[in-house]
């Protein structure tokens, strides 16, 4: 027996897989896929006829739910495919800091710290300028595969 006492980091996610396999052929337009590693929103679909080795072929098309980056795969419609678990969670913004990180206020009234601006031009010239006007700001964050993202923002009035 050891004297040695054992720290265990827990995580929400109680060790769950980052995705779920789906066969190919029940994947629909506006569905989920992961294409090359990366959790992409479905905007194609299309079938070819089974061939002589007797397989249907589902091409996807997908745009990267984080970068926006078109990616396409062509897959068996009767194996499985990896479909990512893409949460969307609301926060209040907070604060805007000079590195470019976000402070959002959680339903639990705690702080979440780790997220930056987005990349997306337009959506960022909003949150600045909201933010610079002093209007309620609620961002939307994406997140899918172990990476988070602001996709979204609505005005919920003055302060």
């Amino acid at each position: 027996m050891s004297d040695e006492e054992h720290h265990f980091e827990s995580k929400a996610d109680a060790g769950a897989s980052k995705t779920y396999p789906q066969q190919a052929g029940t994947i629909r337009k506006n569905g989920y896929i992961v294409i090359k590693n990366r959790p992409c929103k479905v905007v194609e679909v299309s079938t070819s006829k089974t061939g002589k080795h007797g397989h249907a072929k589902c091409h996807f098309v997908g745009i990267d739910i984080f970068t926006a980056k078109k990616l396409e795969d062509i897959v068996p419609s009767s194996h499985n495919c990896d479909v990512p678990h893409v949460n969307r969670i609301d926060y209040q913004l907070i604060d805007i800091s000079e590195d470019g990180f976000v402070s959002l206020l959680t339903d639990s009234g705690d702080t979440k710290d780790d997220l930056r601006l987005p990349t997306d031009e337009s959506l960022l010239k909003q949150i600045k300028d909201g933010f610079a006007e002093g209007k309620d700001l609620v961002v939307s964050v994406m997140s899918a595969m172990g990476e988070e993202q602001i996709c979204a923002l609505k005005d919920i009035g003055p302060k």
